[in-house]
């Protein structure tokens, strides 16, 4: 069983390396900053800063998921808030990916996913009963940010979402819908 702490260790120190090769000068935050691992200032004459949260998992592609409790699945309060989900192979035995997913799409990822699960119609009422804070990301649902370092050159505001489609038709329904305080339940983008 792999150390959780030296997993997050892992996705951290990777995901500062990866920025640095993009010309960001990263800084690792203290623990208990909250919603931030890594600062990161772009080295060009603009020279813009990000937040960035990482969340490290290790297992099989098919398998990977990360865990986004209530703190995680907040809406974002500027528009360069990034999470970059590290993917770990149990065995090391190939490179970690990165998916680059701005904060709004990760929010509305855990919630349209915790929704979904909870309300699905067919399932047997009463046999589902986690509460939202208990949420479960899936790397397929994030397949479309895999190596998408460029966004971070962008606002996260005008990041195209690339979740699945089928997330958007969830995220408008009754039945799964977005929380309140969600950036989308005033403008639905487009996917």
């Amino acid at each position: 069983m792999a150390d959780t702490k030296q997993t997050k260790t892992i996705g951290e120190h990777w995901v500062a390396s990866e920025l640095a090769r993009r010309d960001w000068a990263p800084a690792m935050t203290r623990d208990g900053l909250e919603r931030t691992d890594i600062l990161a200032v772009k080295t060009t004459e603009e020279r813009p800063m990000i937040e960035v949260q990482v969340k490290s998992a290790r297992g099989l592609d098919s398998h990977v998921n990360w865990p986004l409790g209530t703190k995680a699945q907040g809406a974002p309060k500027s528009d360069r808030e990034w999470f970059v989900m590290v993917s770990i192979h149990p065995d090391n035995s190939r490179p970690l990916s990165g998916f680059v997913v701005p904060r709004a799409h990760v929010a509305a990822a855990a919630w349209i996913t915790h929704m979904h699960w909870l309300t699905e119609p067919g399932r047997k009422p009463g046999k589902r009963n986690a509460p939202v804070s208990m949420s479960r990301v899936y790397r397929e649902q994030f397949a479309g940010y895999e190596g998408r370092w460029d966004l971070l050159d962008h606002s996260a505001y005008e990041a195209p979402v690339l979740l699945p489609d089928v997330f958007r038709e969830y995220a408008m329904g009754e039945r799964v819908g977005l929380p309140d305080e969600h950036p989308w339940k005033k403008l639905m983008p487009e996917w």
